[in-house]
């Protein structure tokens, strides 16, 4: 009996090769580059601040270890234009890797550019403030619209918990609102399977609530300046990432909340971090669900993220806009939100959970 393969059916997953979480971990960065193979002409994607945080260490680090040569390119925003003015300069110094040293927006770039140029890339996070520092998707600005692309998983993560424990508290509390955002999202997910036959995975689905019910269960621990703290956050944001693998989208890990955030991007005229916004939609749409909302926001409070408008630095009326309009932000993608709340209802929403008055 012959057996037959429906390579169609095959699913392939990208998982970082080396991930290194702890003190000091940026000093073996040449060794991770030996162990890869990883030789030639390294180009490293930063921004101005993070470039005096780790970009010019990680530079002099590269070239000190004999492996390769290191050129840096400066980045501001996370668009196509910077995407392109990445790969433009990749070509220029004929670089045979990238890595993204950054917050968030320098390892997506380095993602994305990495990804259209067919080069491997290493993620060097300098902050712990969302779930793109190991995962297969890149947040992008095209047009005006923040989206989400696919894009390569790295090759690598190295998340020095000494550098990332220095950067302002608020960061690792907004990448705490991200990994919480994991309950609200696999509910979305098991919604659409339910109402629209959508493809669900239960293994990428328990990662993902394994990582949000780890960071609930020790908000009161969660605190500035300790180390402890941003190894528990990075280790639950590198889990979000392979979950995203796994699952070959961002559905364990973006549902309405994460709507939400991006339609008050495009409203609000100052918006708050992507993870501090998805926490307070997050709130929100678990009492949509009918699911224990209290317990997210008490988590949230805890750890001294956002939970109100008033908190986030968004006056109330923007909070309604994003509820009424979050739905269209990706029309594709089903979620409680389902075709749009009416405006009584997305009031009534954000006044029972006390993120509006």
């Amino acid at each position: 009996m012959k057996l037959t393969i429906n390579k169609n059916s095959a699913k392939w997953m990208q998982l970082p090769r080396d991930v290194l979480v702890g003190h000091g971990v940026l000093e073996e960065i040449g060794d991770v580059c030996r162990d890869l193979k990883l030789k030639g002409n390294a180009l490293i994607v930063t921004g101005s601040t993070t470039k005096n945080i780790a970009g010019k260490r990680v530079g002099n680090l590269l070239e000190s270890a004999g492996c390769c040569s290191a050129e840096t390119v400066l980045t501001c925003k996370a668009t196509k234009e910077e995407v392109e003015k990445v790969m433009e300069k990749a070509l220029e110094v004929e670089a045979t890797f990238l890595l993204g040293v950054g917050s968030g927006r320098s390892i997506d770039l380095a993602k994305l550019a990495s990804t259209r140029l067919e080069l491997p890339f290493i993620s060097v996070p300098t902050a712990a403030s969302h779930d793109g520092i190991a995962s297969s998707r890149a947040s992008i600005v095209d047009n005006g619209i923040s989206t989400s692309a696919q894009a390569q998983a790295p090759i690598a993560v190295i998340a020095d918990t000494e550098i990332i424990s220095a950067a302002p508290f608020r960061f690792l509390a907004a990448g705490c609102g991200d990994i919480i955002s994991n309950y609200t999202a696999v509910l979305d997910w098991e919604f659409a399977s339910r109402l629209r036959n959508e493809y669900f995975g239960a293994y990428a689905a328990a990662l993902s609530r394994m990582a949000a019910r780890v960071i609930i269960d020790c908000a009161d621990s969660i605190k500035p300046e300790h180390e402890t703290s941003a190894r528990l956050v990075v280790k639950a944001l590198v889990s979000n990432g392979v979950a995203m693998s796994i699952a070959g989208s961002s559905r364990p890990a973006s549902g309405s909340e994460h709507m939400f955030s991006h339609a008050l991007d495009k409203i609000a005229p100052k918006p708050a971090l992507h993870g501090e916004q998805c926490g307070v939609g997050t709130i929100m749409m678990m009492y949509l669900h009918g699911g224990n909302w209290q317990e997210i926001r008490e988590a949230l409070k805890k750890i001294g993220a956002p939970v109100t408008a008033e908190e986030l630095g968004i006056e109330d009326k923007y909070i309604i806009e994003a509820l009424l309009h979050a739905h269209s932000i990706r029309p594709e993608r089903y979620t409680i939100l389902g075709s749009g709340l009416n405006p009584s209802a997305a009031e009534k929403v954000a006044k029972i959970t006390k993120v509006i008055n």
